[in-house]
């Protein structure tokens, strides 16, 4: 007799769970038609909303840019002219009186330990005119100095037209005009005579600007030799130009002084030219600070405009939002839809303010001959800034539109 297994008991468990229907979605390519909706029923309106993003934007990159640029133009003169050019010249007693440098002072500089090389100028007490007819009192502001004739080396100048001052010319009256002083004299090429002294001497050569040297370009340049026959100078530099090699640098500038006047070295003053052109950059950098402000504002009323605009389109649009809303549109799809347009709206205000801010920057630097230096990350920031405050100006104005009771849009 077979046996029969019964099958298990059916345990009755909680009835399955009944699913209402699926929750509508928007697909991303229905969010970007309904986004564009509204800008392309009102064009002018959406680019004049746009505009006002642009414009904050696009000052905010050509600021950056600007900036960029000129400070890799500095960088490229330090890299070209260097940074360890120190210059000593003669400075005030206690009392206020003004000192000199002993004849002595270029050969103790040399001696110093790290010091690659050396030159000095000494301010004569000479007046140039253009002739000997010129107003005694109008001097131009152009002083005569005598140079060494390894000057330009150290100083890293360059002659524009001419020649500098040679073992041949040291000697005459020749002399050396710098691009400041030339302009003023109405000199435009060598060859030239100007009265120097009471002595007509002939221009060989014209400096270009000296960018660690700004004294050189309002200055008439003669060799020693000519101003010791002519003018009784003896030897004493007003100003001494000294190169040493980059790590002896502070070393060498901690020297200089108690080295030029044992007996009273804070009666020399020694400066670093780099440091002033590093300083005109730190004051255009804070300059920069200032643009950028404006920028913001100007980004921030680009804003306004915005949520302006959104508002607006909110209200206008009531009829539209109580019909989505009535064919069964939730609550979600409204706020997606008006964000996006908000969002785009900024999003194409970034895209341009971005585009004018990199051209103006570009015509800039070329106008000034800067290389062009733009970070990318400005690029980056500008844009990401426009969709953040894309996303707040529209954010109310879509909480608005979604809020909207479908019966009240349809009977506004």
């Amino acid at each position: 007799m077979s046996t029969v297994t019964a099958p298990p008991p059916v345990t009755a468990g909680p009835p399955p769970e009944v699913r209402g229907p699926d929750r509508s979605r928007l697909l991303g390519r229905d969010v970007l038609r309904l986004g564009t909706t509204g800008l392309r029923a009102r064009p002018t309106r959406a680019v004049l909303s746009a505009l006002g993003i642009a414009i904050g934007i696009a000052a905010m990159v050509a600021v950056v840019g600007v900036s960029s640029s000129s400070q890799a133009r500095l960088n490229d003169q330090l890299a070209q002219l260097g940074t360890n050019l120190l210059t000593a010249q003669a400075g005030r007693t206690l009392t206020g009186d003004r000192t000199t440098l002993p004849p002595d002072t270029l050969g103790k500089v040399r001696r110093v330990a790290g010091v690659e090389s050396a030159s000095s100028t000494a301010t004569l007490p000479q007046p140039v005119y253009r002739s000997s007819l010129s107003d005694p009192d109008a001097t131009g502001g152009i002083a005569t100095m005598a140079a060494d004739q390894n000057l330009l080396d150290v100083v890293s100048g360059t002659v524009g037209s001419g020649v500098w001052l040679n073992p041949a010319t040291a000697g005459f009256p020749a002399v050396v005009l710098g691009s400041v002083a030339a302009e003023r004299l109405g000199v435009v090429s060598p060859g030239t005579q100007v009265w120097l002294g009471g002595t007509s001497f002939t221009v060989v050569g014209i400096l270009d600007p000296v960018a660690l040297a700004p004294e050189l370009d309002t200055a008439a340049l003669v060799g020693s030799a000519v101003a010791a026959d002519l003018f009784g100078f003896d030897g004493s530099p007003t100003m001494i130009y000294e190169r040493s090699a980059d790590d002896a640098v502070e070393h060498v500038r901690a020297l200089l002084a108690p080295t030029i006047a044992p007996q009273a070295p804070n009666e020399v003053e020694v400066s670093r030219p780099s440091d002033a052109l590093a300083a005109r950059t730190a004051a255009n950098q804070a300059f920069t600070g200032l643009l950028l402000g404006l920028g913001s504002i100007a980004l921030l009323v680009g804003g306004i405009g915005v949520a302006n605009t959104m508002i607006i389109s909110v209200l206008e649009r009531r009829r539209e939002i109580g019909l989505r809303r009535s064919l069964g549109a939730t609550r979600r799809h409204v706020l997606v839809q008006f964000l996006a347009e908000a969002l785009l709206l900024s999003a194409l205000g970034g895209l341009f303010g971005s585009a004018f801010g990199t051209a103006a920057t570009g015509i800039m630097a070329a106008v000034n001959g800067w290389p062009f230096a733009l970070p990318p990350e400005a690029i980056v920031v500008a844009v990401t800034a426009t969709l953040v405050i894309g996303a707040i100006a529209g954010l109310y104005p879509a909480l608005r539109a979604a809020r909207t009771p479908p019966t009240a849009a349809l009977a506004s």
